[in-house]
């Protein structure tokens, strides 16, 4: 049995290493972008012209003619732009499929990755108990802290920054026997806001809420002293650099702390029964319109934020996936009323429902912590029909004729930009901002503006990309 797992490592590249990442993750985001804009605006042109619609072969063709005519992208190793369309291709598949909504531009400081097939990498090869070193394309030995040993065949290698630290995600194949059936016993888990996870056995596990409190704070704080920066300065700079890396904590401790309760699950546990929310619909805000205007705002964002602080999704994908390992299962049940049923006597009545922490049920008097007989239900329809597999159904995309977000015009700023040799500005010069595209033939790159003239320092954000600043 073949599963894929990931492993990521924190890595330090030294000065010269880090300044090249960020020209990898800017061209390659280039590329993306550009291909992107393609398949959005000039599907109908290529196939009227070409007879077919544009895939991640056509457009590989193209790349390959514009590395030939443009030296700063052909300085990046073309697998790594060639995994970006690739990306795209299955970003629009998604999309088709109902899976997720319409590709979106990658953007800078969100989207600050890039990914090489294993095959051109070197092995991960061990110095000592903590560390290890990877070769990497035009980069070359990278060193890697490696906290646990990598498992199975890797299939690829992901370099992303978070919060001014880069790591390394590699994608491995890990070839197992097949597990029998688990004979552990069941449970069912009520996931809430006051107590992060209840189990229908009486047990209870919960976040640190004072821990990720404080850290919100600083957060706020961080966020108010970096509202007073100006755009632009180092200051702001420096300040954003301090709010990141307090999200990253907060964000860290969530991962770390779900992993280790997931973990804990898996190992007493065969049968997991979760409630099939919708969590997209839970936390939706309750601002409404101006015809219509919404009630308690203030309330449902402060519930929303509870909601989201808890990580509910993040933890039933981990214990998916490690109850699968173990030959257990994940069910999910209908949500409707589990913390107005009874139990005991199966009764459903709002009023037992007494107070957050106090189910009292009113027909048979039967009297229960409100989370841990919330818990008990949820088990009880698990055990019976009506119940699916995994998490949920796929997100459904919205409804027809949703209007996609447009690419900004740096990328065509960039691309009018290609002929004079890379990004570059001149006094009082100025470029066209207009319909882009990647074609082959005698051109690599063929601009045809339709728009008025735009300043090139609308494109200062790709510029900074590609001379090692951004």
């Amino acid at each position: 049995m073949l599963i894929s797992r990931g492993f990521r490592f924190r890595i330090y590249p030294s000065a010269e290493q880090a300044a090249a990442f960020q020209i990898f993750s800017g061209v390659v985001r280039l590329i993306y972008n550009i291909a992107l804009e393609q398949r959005r605006d000039h599907y109908r042109n290529y196939l009227r012209s070409r007879g077919k619609c544009i895939n991640f072969a056509s457009q590989c063709q193209e790349l390959t003619a514009l590395r030939a005519e443009v030296p700063w992208i052909k300085a990046v190793p073309v697998n790594t732009q060639q995994q970006a369309l690739r990306d795209l291709d299955q970003a629009y598949t998604n999309f088709f499929a109902g899976k997720a909504g319409y590709p979106s531009p990658r953007r800078k400081g969100a989207n600050d990755t890039f990914r090489f097939p294993a095959i051109h990498c070197g092995s991960l090869r061990r110095i000592n108990a903590k560390w290890s070193t990877i070769r990497l394309p035009k980069l070359g030995d990278i060193r890697v802290r490696t906290h646990r040993p990598l498992e199975g065949r890797a299939l690829s290698i992901t370099i992303s920054a978070k919060a001014g630290k880069w790591y390394a995600a590699f994608g491995c194949e890990i070839d197992r026997p097949p597990l029998a059936g688990s004979d552990k016993p069941a449970v069912g888990i009520d996931r809430g806001v006051v107590k992060t996870l209840a189990l229908s056995t009486g047990g209870t596990l919960s976040l640190d809420r004072e821990r990720l409190k404080i850290l919100d704070r600083r957060a706020r704080k961080a966020q108010r002293a970096l509202s007073r920066c100006q755009r632009g300065s180092q200051r702001r700079g420096k300040a954003r650099a301090r709010f990141a890396k307090v999200k990253a904590q907060a964000a860290a401790y969530r991962k770390d702390w779900l992993h280790k309760a997931s973990h804990e699950i898996a190992e007493r546990f065969g049968t997991v029964v979760l409630e099939r929310l919708s969590i997209t619909a839970m936390t939706r805000s309750a601002q409404g319109t101006v015809e219509a205007p919404g009630r308690n705002v203030l309330q449902k964002a402060g519930l929303n934020r509870a909601i989201l602080d808890q990580g509910w999704r993040a933890f039933a994908t981990a214990i998916a996936y490690k109850l699968a390992e173990r030959g257990g299962n994940l069910l999910t049940v209908d949500p409707r009323r589990t913390s107005q049923t009874c139990a005991a006597c199966g009764a459903v009545d709002p009023a037992s429902r007494r107070s957050q922490s106090l189910f009292a049920c009113t027909a048979c008097g039967h009297e229960a912590n409100a989370d841990h007989n919330a818990a008990r239900v949820i088990l009880h329809r698990g055990q019976s029909a009506g119940v699916e597999r995994g998490d949920g159904p796929a997100v459904k995309r919205e409804a027809k004729g949703r209007k996609a977000r447009k690419t900004s015009c740096s990328d065509e700023a960039q691309l009018s930009s290609v002929r004079s040799g890379g990004p570059t500005e001149q006094d009082g010069g100025s470029r066209a901002c207009g319909e882009a595209s990647i074609e082959t033939g005698e051109k690599a790159v063929a601009v045809k503006s339709h728009a008025q003239l735009m300043p090139l320092t609308k494109a200062h954000s790709y510029r900074r990309a590609f001379d090692g600043r951004g």
